[in-house]
């Protein structure tokens, strides 16, 4: 009998949102190096963080639903 680990839909929104944050980040400063206008870098950053984190959340409950390539161990308790 196998053991199916599944991470939960609040552990998927929090890793969303940290690695939208790093990468908004990312995103506001190269927008700001490329355009010099800072009001412009953070509209970019605030329009790409909302639509990439919608994205990533999707991604991340999708590839629950398919557990191929994972190796699960059960832990045998007696």
């Amino acid at each position: 009998m196998a053991e199916v680990a599944r991470e939960s839909r609040l552990r998927s929104i929090l890793k969303a949102l940290s690695w939208r944050v790093v990468a908004t980040t990312t995103i506001i400063i190269i927008a700001y190096f490329t355009t010099g206008d800072i009001q412009a870098a953070l509209e970019i950053g605030a329009i790409e963080f909302f639509i990439k984190f919608a994205l990533y959340y999707m991604h991340e409950r999708a590839w629950q639903m398919a557990p191929r390539g994972t190796i699960r161990k059960l832990i045998n308790k007696n």
